[in-house]
């Protein structure tokens, strides 16, 4: 859990340092993506994400090395560079699997909930509810919620689904600046129809 961790703290990291700027940057005018070229699609584990358009992906970069025993980053995508100052929370999404022999004993995605739970309180976050079971196209998800308060007038939110599969923990994170934006990401994500509950 030490990699899926210390991944989630950068991705706090990346959405809050750039939401305590105060001047915003302007968005370039982003290309006109074909059809397919703005939804990202795993056939291992059956779901797709459509990427909003205008958002730059990071994948590469939040990536650490060669080695998928300690896990693998799928998709990072951020509704502006990471490093882009702005008056907002960078809205990021960071879908990651790891594998569950790192964890012996841990069988289900809530076993997993613990850690998360734990790491987002040291980082200023506040339990926003318990956590529940979602179901997105007859597959289910283990979902937590958490939120902070950056000033008076932003707040940072994150939610995580969680699921296990084919021996791999799959994490889903998003991040906004409000609930409505957090529940229209999680929206863009599909499984197949022959999605199993796990």
């Amino acid at each position: 859990m030490k990699w899926f961790l210390s991944l989630i703290a950068i991705l706090i990291a990346s959405s809050f340092s750039a939401a305590q700027q105060k001047t915003v940057t302007p968005k370039p005018a982003p290309a006109k993506p074909s059809a397919d070229s703005q939804v990202y699609r795993n056939s291992v584990f059956g779901f797709r994400y459509r990427i909003p358009v205008g958002w730059v992906e990071r994948t590469k970069d939040m990536q650490e090395g060669d080695d998928p025993s300690k896990g693998q980053v799928l998709l990072a995508i951020f509704e502006r560079p990471p490093e882009a100052a702005g008056d907002t929370v960078n809205s990021a999404v960071v879908i990651a699997a790891e594998s569950t022999t790192s964890y012996p004993g841990w069988k289900k995605a809530e076993d997993y909930l613990g850690p998360l739970t734990e790491l987002s309180t040291s980082k200023g976050f506040k339990s926003a509810g318990d956590p529940s079971v979602v179901t997105i196209n007859g597959h289910e998800l283990v979902r937590a919620d958490f939120s902070r308060q950056l000033s008076d007038t932003l707040t940072m939110n994150q939610s995580t689904l969680v699921f296990v599969q084919k021996g791999q923990i799959v994490s889903l994170t998003f991040i906004a600046g409000a609930d409505e934006e957090i529940n229209e990401l999680i929206e863009r994500l599909a499984f197949a129809a022959s999605a199993k509950k796990y």
